[in-house]
């Protein structure tokens, strides 16, 4: 009986000792893990709410004091060997365009380069036997108009991120700038005033 009651008094005092609290952090509880018998046992512990786990994130627009950067006029110019796949590419640049309530101002068509190039059939083999190889290039302009940088900037990246394969671009931006302060008051102006002040001779 002594025996019993001293490994009940050492088994209770390691059911005091080990006993290590775990958090979930899923469920907001306190998990507690026994070591008193053979195998671990949990024991969840309710009523302690540790509250929700706040998030840092960062946010979805930058506010900046700097000024728009604003465009008179925005002029892609798409080139290719292929003519049918310029007609698919200009209907989507020009959808893009209309979904972002950008003006197309026009769309044309310039000239067409053509080369040739007159070669030997084989190497080994007369001049007079000659073969021609010609390389047509077909363009599409797309001008649009009074575009802010953040609109021109998203709608550029798009067009140009789905351009299609054997096509190039070619864009050319023309920005409104302020006026700068040294050139705002005419020359003549400047001379005239500095005139009034000298003495008459």
């Amino acid at each position: 009986v002594t025996k019993m009651a001293a490994a009940a008094g050492m088994c209770r005092r390691l059911f005091q000792v080990n006993r290590i609290p775990v958090l979930n952090y899923a469920g907001h509880n306190m998990i507690t893990i026994h070591f008193c018998s053979k195998r671990p046992t949990l024991i969840l512990s309710a009523g302690i709410h540790l509250g929700s786990p706040h998030y840092i994130t960062a946010p979805l627009a930058a506010v900046t004091d700097e000024p728009d950067a604003l465009y008179k006029r925005i002029s892609v110019l798409v080139k290719g060997h292929d003519k049918t796949v310029l007609d698919s590419y200009e209907y989507f640049a020009t959808l893009a365009a209309k979904e972002l309530n950008i003006i197309v101002d026009k769309v044309y068509e310039p000239a067409r380069k053509i080369d040739r190039m007159t070669l030997l059939k084989s190497v080994h083999i007369f001049k007079k036997h000659r073969v021609q190889y010609e390389m047509r290039t077909y363009y599409r302009c797309i001008e649009i108009k009074h575009l802010t940088g953040s609109t021109a900037s998203v709608y550029l990246e798009y067009i140009q991120r789905n351009l299609a394969e054997g096509l190039a671009m070619e864009v050319t931006k023309t920005m409104l700038e302020k006026l700068p302060e040294h050139i705002k008051e005419p020359v003549w102006s400047m001379d005239s005033s500095k005139n009034e002040g000298k003495p008459d001779s």
